[in-house]
This record gives C-alpha cells, sequence and structure tokens, in this order.
C-alpha cells in the first residue's frame, strides 16, 4: 500500500514548485468521517481547517453524499446551455438567501472565477477600470484577482489592466490607526476612502470589494458597522460593493448567514464558494438584475453550475438550515474562545486571539511587541499536527493560526481541539 512518504515524492515530482503543503512530513488525507480524517498511514486527525473552510459541513455527511451519488446516477454533466432542475433549484434558493433584491445568480467553479465575474460585471455596468480594494486582502489567483490581492506573499504579478486603489482594511494590529476605538477607527477608514477617492481617482470608480472578514489575511475582523459607513461613501457616487463571502457564507461567523450582515447593509454583489459544496467544486457570483445585464455579449459557464455540485449544494445549504448550524457555528466559537482565551493571555508571543464563530485565530509575535515570528507559527502548527490536530496557517508575514472547524462541530471535539492547542502553545513555550 501507498505510504505518505511515498504519495509526497511522487507530489513532489509531478506538481509545480509553487505548489507544497503543510508540515515538514506531509501527510495525505484517504478518508474521513465527520470532523476526522485518515491518512494513507493509518493516523486519525481532528480536522479544524476543512481544506481551508472547504469540507464546511463534516467529511462525508450523509445528505451530501447521498444526494451526489443519486445524482450521478442521473447526469453529471449539463452546462447552462440545457436546463437543469437542480441548477435552477439551487440558484433560486441562493438568491432568496442572499438578501440582495430581486438577485440573479451565475454559478462558477471557484472563488477566484466568481470574484472575476464580478469584476467584469463592476466594470462593464460602470464603464471603469477603477476598482477599489482593501488592504491585506486575497480574492483569488488568477490574473484579474491578482489585481486586487493586496498581500505581497500570495501575490505574484503587478501587471494588471485594472486601476487599483488599496483602502485601509480591517487588520487593526498592524493599522496606523490601531490605537483607536472602533467608533474612531472606523471614521479614520472611511476619512481614508474619501481621500483616495478625492484625489487618487478620476471620479468615475466601478466598485470596491472587500471581504467581511479577511481569510488568507488572518482572520481580520473589523468592527462592526466598518462597511457600513464605507457603504454610504459609496453610495453618493453610485460605487458598487462587493462582498467577498467566499469564507465567510453560509453562518460560519455565527451571529450571521452572511459576513455582510455585520455592517448593516445590503451589497450590490456577492461572491461564494468554498464551503457551499461541502469539497465539491461550485462557486458564483450574485447580483441585482440590472448589473447581470452588463454583459451584453453571449456568455455561459461550462461547468458552473453543473447538476452533481448544485445537487452538493442543496444538499449541504439545507443541512446548515435544517440542522441549525449557524447557531451552532455561534455557541461553539464560544465554547473555543473561553477554551484558548486564559492561555492566550498568559502567552507572551501570540498577541491576539480573533475572530467570529467557527473562524477564529491565533497571531504570533516576538515577545514583547507585534515583530511578526513566523517560525513560531510554524512551530505551533507542526506541535498540533504532532497532537492529531489539523489547523491552517496564513497572514502577512506566514505568523497567523486559523482554526476553523466543521460548522457540525460537537462540544466534545471542540474540547478536544481546544486541548490540543492549549498543550501546543504550552510545549513551545
Amino acid at each position: 500500500m501507498t505510504t505518505d512518504s511515498e504519495l509526497y515524492q511522487r507530489y513532489q515530482a509531478v506538481l509545480p514548485s509553487f505548489v507544497h503543503p503543510f508540515f515538514e512530513e506531509p501527510i495525505s488525507i484517504d478518508r474521513g468521517e465527520g470532523s476526522y480524517i485518515h491518512t494513507l498511514d493509518g493516523d486519525r486527525y481532528l480536522d479544524f481547517f476543512g481544506g481551508v473552510l472547504t469540507t464546511m459541513i463534516g467529511h462525508s455527511h450523509p445528505e451530501v453524499v447521498a444526494a451526489v451519488q443519486a445524482q450521478a446516477a442521473k447526469t453529471m454533466h449539463t452546462s447552462t446551455l440545457y436546463l437543469s432542475e437542480p441548477m435552477i433549484e439551487l440558484a433560486e434558493l441562493i438568491a432568496e438567501l442572499s438578501g440582495i433584491p430581486d438577485a440573479q445568480v451565475f454559478f462558477t467553479t471557484s472563488g477566484t472565477e466568481a470574484n472575476d465575474t464580478a469584476l467584469l460585471l463592476a466594470t462593464c455596468y460602470r464603464k471603469s477600470n477603477q476598482i477599489l480594494a482593501m488592504r491585506n486582502s486575497y480574492h483569488g489567483r488568477s490574473f484579474t484577482a491578482q489585481a486586487i490581492t493586496s498581500h505581497r506573499s500570495w501575490s505574484s504579478t503587478s501587471i494588471s489592466g485594472l486601476d487599483v486603489n488599496f483602502v485601509q482594511g480591517g487588520y487593526r494590529l498592524r493599522s496606523p490607526f490601531r490605537e483607536l476605538d472602533d467608533d474612531a477607527y472606523t471614521r479614520a477608514a472611511t476619512d481614508d476612502l474619501i481621500q483616495i477617492l478625492d484625489m487618487m481617482s478620476a471620479g468615475d470608480v466601478a466598485a470596491l470589494i472587500a471581504e467581511p472578514i479577511q481569510g488568507v489575511g488572518g482572520f481580520a475582523v473589523p468592527p462592526k458597522g466598518f462597511f457600513g459607513s464605507m457603504h454610504k461613501v459609496l453610495s453618493e457616487s453610485n460605487i458598487l460593493f462587493i462582498s467577498d463571502e467566499v469564507q465567510t457564507g453560509w453562518g460560519r461567523t455565527g451571529e450571521h448567514f452572511w459576513g455582510y450582515q455585520a455592517h448593516d447593509i445590503v451589497p450590490d454583489m456577492l461572491t461564494f464558494a468554498k464551503g457551499v459544496g461541502n469539497g465539491i467544486t461550485l462557486a458564483g457570483c450574485v447580483a441585482r438584475p440590472e448589473i447581470m445585464d452588463a454583459i451584453g455579449a453571449t456568455s455561459f459557464s461550462t461547468f458552473g453550475g453543473n447538476p452533481l455540485s448544485a445537487a452538493a449544494g442543496l444538499a449541504t445549504i439545507r443541512a446548515v438550515i435544517d440542522e441549525g448550524m449557524q447557531a451552532n457555528a455561534k455557541a461553539m466559537g464560544d465554547r473555543l474562545v473561553d477554551k484558548l482565551t486564559p492561555t492566550v493571555d498568559a502567552t507572551d508571543w501570540i498577541v491576539e486571539l480573533r475572530g467570529a464563530g467557527l473562524m477564529q485565530a491565533i497571531e504570533t509575535v516576538q515577545p514583547g511587541s507585534i515583530q511578526p515570528d513566523a517560525a513560531r507559527s510554524a512551530a505551533l502548527l507542526e506541535a498540533c499536527r504532532r497532537r492529531k490536530l489539523l489547523i491552517g496557517k496564513g497572514g502577512l508575514y506566514g505568523n497567523v493560526l486559523r482554526i476553523a472547524p466543521m460548522l457540525n462541530v460537537s462540544e466534545a471535539e471542540i474540547d478536544e481541539g481546544a486541548a490540543a492547542l492549549v498543550d501546543a502553545i504550552a510545549e513551545l513555550s
């Protein structure tokens, strides 16, 4: 039987050098049940990352598995050139849940492609190539999405046909406004937006795209109402607001179904991906009809909204709603924070525990400063792995641990994961 080590050798031989796995000794994922995965070597891990927040409601969720198997036995592909009931039914459900009036849905295969679509719509609708994005943002790996990514370690190129300016975002720890209280911080960031519009634009900006909580940026959380303040400024100039809900969507933040709802606004567009198919490739863009109609050319997506993905999406969303997973995200997120806070407060190389619901992060620094300590973060990732706990890593300097359990995680699993984290921190201290 193939071992993890043998598989890694094959991985290195055939995949490009810019693709690399976690851990000094990478592990495989052979199969999973609920919050746990099993490797080819026979090890069992508690999964608190879900393939970057993508396996959202647990591995091999029975309702999703059944829906995919039933659809696979009928047909797996049609494209948008034909009528597909699962695709239409899923679009109807997402449009209703989006909160956007008279919403229309265009399905894609990834969050990157969804954000590309949103930018295409915005620039066509506003007849402008000027875009605003947030500092410390990440929106995907495509040529267009790289232009709106403000994250050096993830920026592959500066070449773009877009004219992009970056606004002060929600990553307060390293902001020049970090000493301000919530209201003052929001005012300062809004003033920065106004100055950018006055000084650095030609006056016809198409859109601002923002993650309500920055994902790759280390789960940076702005004050509540932050984007509401910015939205008022944008609305005065008819600038569109695009909410990138790729990581925040579907109830993960606990208090809200969508991240934008913490800011008392309704976006003009939102994008989604990651957990909506619970691992099956599924993403899309939601917009008002007049914005969708800005594209006059013939356009379709070969794989977007295919019947197999749509069946998985319908089963996943229904499970989230029917099983009360948003409320569980709030309760289990609070439980996790309560378990971790005493250790975090007592550890001088952890500067912050932050997040919302089941989207939590630990940022590591040099003791007594905010100087990033990426080595300590990497060591903590390995220490968790030794305790059979999988978490993620990110942040501008690679010094943030990202913790994102399944939305249906149990109290016992939260306690198990928290205990492993606390023990790993103690080891490194």
